[in-house]
């Protein structure tokens, strides 16, 4: 049995392919180097027999070696199934201990003392009282909250709904599109058995009524499903607004709910009342979708009202003027929106919460198009007067970021123009010395002299290799090279083809880099940031609430210790990135944090930042290169580590 921090670490050594220190893991977990060396001897030990074992490499950290494939892969997914869960052993952590104390209050019908609570997981009456602030927050999400009896103790106070989205959330492990029940003493709700009887009714009826739902939703169908026998048998019941009601019951998926409701009746020797049977249409509303990417628009304008493609249409358009990704024209994306917040509006409006079990792997994995979905959840805001939330806008991601991806592999070559002052020979030289080099990864558009320049519609080509200096302003960049080329021509015009706006050296400025702080919160960091920022002229006095405006949405925190805010909206007169390391993490919402890269991009930006955004991925997705970079006491060594890096 592995326990979270170890967990962790495991995770940590397969993403990456270079050492990891012990020192960075002790960061990481929270814990000292000292607890680190002890969870790896164990983990070393666990991996000896399934294919693996961790090398300790002297000066250099600890790397995972893979001596049998297959036996690591089938440990592997052990490790991430049931068998692994914390909840089997006690808590340590104090994110374990937080999530403990939610299930331990959710499953209990009766008041529980702290004295008890304590008790239970080998920890001091005062630590129980501290992670009750945790507790209570992550409740309120829910409109849940803790009442207090004179020596009872604590026990929520929930409507029936609400504490049944919060137990889909806290009870189940939805893991390899499976719901899982998180079994241990406190926390037995149905049997797996049982589990997979409810999901063999939920799946008849769906395929039968030819209802197209994703893998995730009929996973959350089923959690809700246990959820609501569970309730139901223990005396508690759904209420609803009755013109709610008479709505849901209009709707065809209320009848293929009332089939499965009568199925799991027979069944589960059960009885759900009408309001039970509405709740269970609810999940259908809220997760329904269509495949068919291909549709004709015909089908589109059929299932898509048209507010909704009003909706999409300005939420693009505003990703589009924020962020310049190039894919408002993307009629899969358009589609793939357009169908997804049809549902997503029923859930809404139900007050019903989705779990996105891929957020946070999201959220590292790209950055940008997170950020284009937040975009997109503010425009829903502000035209439907709904609030996001972060699973939401996860989703959303994912839609923008396959556009994202689409844009890049429909990109061509790029295209080269070549100036020369000595002549037609000199220039052909120049054209079939980059041919030869370059093949099919440069597209030579011609030749031409300098006079004739101007002739040229330079908004086609992506760069000019010239034989001579040009003085003039160009809208496009110029490299200058010899008449004859030599090997450090053709490796700058290389530099620039494989690292087209990978110019991170004009992004990251010396007066813009503060190494090695010893600040001790979030707040202060970007209050520091702002003020300096500030003095410099490069933002206004908005600047700092556009900042917590933009983490109310969801935490800049993106995991790997690295955070990375910025204001809601581009509000200054440049783009630039201000770094921030420091000497030990911080709490940023709920990760530690020890690299902070302030971003903010110039107000009605043109320009390409493509380049920018896909190095601030790299360093987030890389623990080895901010475990160097939280180290250096430089600039020249924070730049010598990027480059080397990024070589």
């Amino acid at each position: 049995m592995l326990t979270l921090r170890i967990e962790t670490i495991l995770r940590e050594l397969v993403a990456v392919s270079t050492p990891i220190t012990g020192s960075y893991l002790a960061t990481l977990n929270r814990v000292t180097s000292r607890t680190i060396r002890e969870d790896i001897k164990t983990l070393d030990l666990s991996l000896v027999s399934n294919g693996a074992y961790i090398d300790s490499i002297m000066g250099q950290g600890y790397k995972l070696r893979i001596t049998d494939e297959q036996l690591f892969r089938n440990y592997l997914k052990r490790v991430s199934g049931d068998e692994s869960t914390v909840e089997k052993g006690i808590p340590k952590l104090p994110e374990e201990r937080v999530t403990y104390l939610i299930k331990r209050f959710l499953l209990s019908e009766r008041y529980i003392k702290l004295d008890d609570l304590a008790d239970e997981m080998y920890v001091s009456k005062s630590t129980i009282q501290n992670d009750l602030v945790q507790v209570k927050n992550k409740l309120s999400l829910y409109d849940i909250r803790l009442e207090a009896r004179p020596n009872y103790g604590l026990k929520v106070n929930a409507d029936e709904l609400k504490l049944r989205f919060c137990m889909a959330e806290y009870i189940f492990e939805r893991r390899e599109g499976k719901a899982k029940q998180l079994f241990g003493s406190h926390f037995s709700l149905l049997s797996q058995s049982e589990l997979d009887s409810l999901l063999e009714i939920i799946v008849s009826q769906i395929n039968f009524h030819r209802i197209t739902v994703s893998d995730i939703a009929i996973n959350n169908l089923v959690i809700h499903m246990a959820i609501a026998y569970k309730r139901i048998k223990d005396g508690y019941h759904i209420n609803l607004y009755k013109t709610d009601l008479d709505e849901i019951v209009e709707q065809k998926e209320y009848q293929v709910a009332s089939e499965i409701v009568r199925k799991v009746e027979e069944q589960f020797q059960v009885e759900f009342p009408q309001e039970e049977t509405a709740y269970i249409a609810l999940h259908l509303l809220g997760t329904k979708i269509l495949l068919q990417m291909n549709a004709t628009n015909k089908i589109i304008k059929e299932v898509v009202e048209e507010d909704i493609s009003k909706i999409v249409g300005k939420m693009l358009d505003k990703i589009e003027s924020k962020l310049n990704l190039g894919v408002c024209e993307d009629k899969e994306l358009i589609i793939a929106l357009s169908l997804h917040l049809k549902p997503a509006v029923n859930r809404y409006k139900y007050g019903m919460n989705v779990r996105n079990p891929m957020l946070e792997d999201i959220k590292k994995n790209y950055p940008l198009a997170f950020e284009a979905g937040v975009i997109a959840g503010a425009m829903i805001n502000e035209h439907l007067g709904i609030e996001v939330d972060e699973n939401e806008i996860g989703y959303l991601a994912l839609h923008l970021g396959a556009a994202i991806e689409r844009r890049k592999s429909k990109i061509g070559p790029k295209k080269c123009l070549i100036v020369c002052a000595s002549g037609l020979g000199t220039a052909q030289l120049i054209y079939y010395k980059l041919k030869n080099q370059f093949g099919e990864g440069l597209e030579l558009v011609g030749t031409t002299e300098y006079y004739k320049l101007r002739q040229y519609n330079l908004l086609d080509i992506d760069f000019i290799v010239s034989s001579i200096p040009i003085q003039e302003q160009l809208p496009v960049p110029v490299i200058v090279v010899n008449a004859i080329l030599g090997d450090s021509d053709i490796r700058k015009i290389e530099e620039f083809i494989v690292h087209t706006n990978h110019k991170f050296n004009a992004f990251f400025q010396e007066e813009l880099m503060f190494l090695t702080k010893s600040f001790e919160s979030q707040e202060e960091t970007l209050e520091f940031l702002y003020t300096t920022l500030l003095e410099k002229g490069l933002v206004d006095q908005t600047f700092l609430d556009a900042i917590y405006e933009r983490e109310k949405v969801a935490p800049t925190s993106f995991g790997n210790l690295v955070a990375i805010p910025h204001p809601i909206t581009p509000n200054s007169d440049k783009t630039f990135l201000a770094v921030c390391t420091l000497a030990k993490p911080i709490m940023w919402n709920d990760k530690p944090v020890q690299f902070i890269c302030l971003l903010s991009v110039k107000k009605n930006s043109q320009e390409d930042l493509q380049g920018m955004y896909d190095l601030l991925g790299e360093i987030i997705h890389d623990s080895s290169i901010v475990e160097k970079l939280i180290k250096v006491k430089t600039y020249e060594a924070f730049m010598k580590v990027l480059s080397k890096e990024k070589a």
